[in-house]
């Protein structure tokens, strides 16, 4: 999408359509609003008189103002109760005069930047929050269709004009837009790789992808092979791509090579490709979701082209193991036992629980960039449905970089609520044959899960896990989040390093 940032007044644009928006409550609109109210003959008071209009969040109203200004549509949009008003609320608003633009078939659209006035919400993170909605709303996955459907057939909106009053905050505007852009194509883009059937997004193809992030946003690329990783000692990653498939892929994304001055910290995402279960099979019934197991790969992918491309003075590594998750002849027994590389042995209860097998080697490599924290993002465990919903990510792990992604959730309302690790869950995953086994029973599940990767991450390195099963995708749109994939997690941890504190 195109997005601009133009000085001059909303009333006066010619245009396709014009987005305004209003408070709940208000009865006599101003700024913006108000000024164009008054140049269409008092229309919108018209609206809020009659009760036709209520300025509810995400409350849409179209007037055709006719020959009274340049524009031939006015799109308002309602804010809700100004004492709740946020930039999530500007995302849900941007997002929703989108999605109405689109739905009237408009394919260039002004509007003001929500919030951004009386409201109190800084030009640069308004901007932000403008261009972030309705990116994120309008996406659509369509690459793989050859018939559109009926409500497709309009066109797409392809350009957005933010129109500001004040010349002197043109260029905070403008840095807002450019980095609410980048957050959210790239969010996208992990959409993207999350709803392409496993026959598409292979280990591959996921490696190209890399390739392809690392060409467009200055990053140094190394995708490590089988016969590299079996030479590392990554016993437990290969174990899980034992079944048959594809070869696995280590694919290692870095930002600022080389850069040993900066803050290094490394994310490493969890890229099973497609998740049978393997010799623990799945039940056939929703199996198909499990081409999303690569999730967690997905966001470190996509939020390592956002920081690239935003140019963050620090030293950041994406590591993202892939491999599909099948049984045959050779796959993995339960009962088998493997090495590692940090050397532990581990005992294989259920080859169901593969993610935290990849994950404990790609932890382990970490060590070798020498970071001063890692993240680890995957879809782990149903445990954390059960625990925490639809709405926050289970996270474990150093308690001050927990609260500094909790801040970042907030901001990105990308939220995670904290899990205890406390040395009593790790009595649930003791083996009698081996140092560790997989999974330490349905009691505790998400938590065992995270105690059974601490055990791999290299000493004294702060470390947090981010277990997002279950919110990768969505079965019911949801303001700027359509049905299907959502990328969660990607402006998290983005957020995260914007604003990062050593």
């Amino acid at each position: 999408m195109d997005i601009e940032v133009i000085t001059g007044s909303i009333q006066e644009q010619k245009a396709q359509a014009v987005v305004v928006n209003l408070f709940e409550g208000i009865e006599e609109p101003g700024g913006a609003t108000g000024a164009l109210d008054k140049a269409v003959g008092g229309q919108i008071r018209d609206l809020i008189a009659g009760g036709d209009f209520k300025g509810q969040r995400n409350e849409i109203a179209v007037l055709y103002p006719g020959e009274a200004i340049p524009a031939r549509r006015v799109i308002v949009v309602g804010l809700g109760k100004p004492e709740k008003f946020s930039a999530e609320i500007a995302r849900q608003a941007a997002a929703s005069a989108a999605q109405k633009a689109r739905d009237l078939g408009v394919t260039h659209l002004h509007t003001v930047v929500h919030g951004a006035g009386s409201a109190g919400l800084s030009p640069g993170l308004g901007a932000q929050a403008v261009a972030e909605g309705t990116i994120l709303g309008l996406y659509r996955f369509r690459e793989l269709k050859t018939q559109e459907e009926e409500g497709e057939k309009k066109p797409e909106l392809e350009a957005l004009t933010l129109v500001e009053f004040d010349p002197e905050r043109k260029a905070v505007l403008e840095a807002g837009a450019r980095a609410g852009q980048i957050l959210a194509d790239s969010a996208c883009l992990a959409r993207d790789l999350s709803n392409r059937p496993a026959n598409v997004a292979t280990p591959s193809h996921m490696a190209e992808v890399a390739r392809k992030i690392a060409e467009e946003a200055d990053l140094d690329c190394q995708v490590l092979d089988k016969a590299e990783m079996e030479a590392l000692g990554m016993q437990l990653l290969l174990s899980v791509n034992q079944g048959g498939g594809e070869p696995a892929r280590f694919i290692v994304l870095e930002h600022n090579a080389g850069c040993d001055d900066l803050p290094a910290i490394a994310l490493v995402g969890k890229g099973i490709t497609f998740d049978t279960g393997g010799i623990s099979i799945k039940p056939s019934q929703g199996m198909e979701r499990m081409k999303g197991d690569m999730s967690g790969g997905a966001v470190v992918l996509a939020a390592l082209r956002a920081v690239g491309l935003l140019g963050l003075p620090l030293r950041v590594v994406g590591l993202v193991p892939v491999t599909e998750n099948m049984p045959d002849a050779f796959a993995t027994k339960p009962g088998d036992v493997f090495g590692s590389l940090k050397g532990l042995t581990v005992e294989i209860i259920n080859t169901d629980a593969e993610g935290r097998l990849i994950l404990a080697d790609a932890l382990t490599y970490a060590g070798e960039f020498k970071p001063s924290a890692i993240f680890d993002i995957a879809t782990l465990t149903g445990s954390r449905i059960v625990a925490l919903g639809d709405y926050a990510a289970a996270v474990m792990g150093d308690e001050a970089l927990i609260e500094q992604l909790r801040t970042a959730g907030e901001a990105s309302w990308e939220r995670v609520w904290p899990l205890p690790l406390f040395e009593e869950y790790g009595e649930q995953i003791k083996s009698d044959v081996a140092d560790v086994k997989n999974v330490g029973g349905r009691s505790g599940g998400a938590i065992t899960a995270g105690f059974f990767l601490s055990k791999f991450v290299p000493e004294d390195i702060p470390w947090v896990h981010i277990d997002i099963a279950g919110l990768e995708f969505i079965e019911k749109t949801r303001s700027y989040i359509p049905k299907g994939a959502t990328g969660f997690g990607t402006r998290l941890l983005v957020e995260l390093l914007r604003h990062w504190e050593a």
